[in-house]
């Protein structure tokens, strides 16, 4: 019994590999294109806003390994100033691409407010 769990799990792995995690990802290209509720602009926003939290936290990890490099710069010989540069500029990037999808966030979130009050059933108005 375990080996048929095992061969369906290695299976079912080797099925996603095979994919790509990315056939699973949101498509956030097609969803903007398609939004046509106030609901999706919602959908859209919310994807926006789960990306500046994830640069945000990727914000703070490059925070945390710079205090490091500036506090513990002897064990890093040479290379000490060279990485704190290096992790300063992915602080700033992560930070920009944060705001960024801050920005587009609320760019939805007022999409999604205009359409509400212009359309308050929430059906998808034809370009007829």
């Amino acid at each position: 019994m375990k080996a048929g769990k095992i061969v369906t799990r290695i299976s079912l792995f080797s099925l996603l590999a095979a994919l790509g995690w990315s056939a699973f990802a949101f498509d956030v290209d097609s969803a903007i294109q398609n939004a046509a509720t106030a609901h999706d602009h919602e959908v859209v926003a919310k994807y926006y806003q789960d990306v500046a939290k994830e640069m945000q936290a990727k914000k703070q990890e490059q925070k945390q390994l710079l205090e490091e490099y500036e506090n513990h710069s002897y064990l890093y010989g040479r290379q000490a100033q060279d990485l704190q540069a290096h992790t300063e500029a992915l602080a700033r990037k992560y930070e920009k691409e944060a705001k960024a999808s801050m920005k587009e966030a609320e760019l939805h979130h007022q999409m999604a407010l205009q359409l509400e009050e212009t359309n308050p059933s929430g059906q998808r108005l034809s370009a007829r």
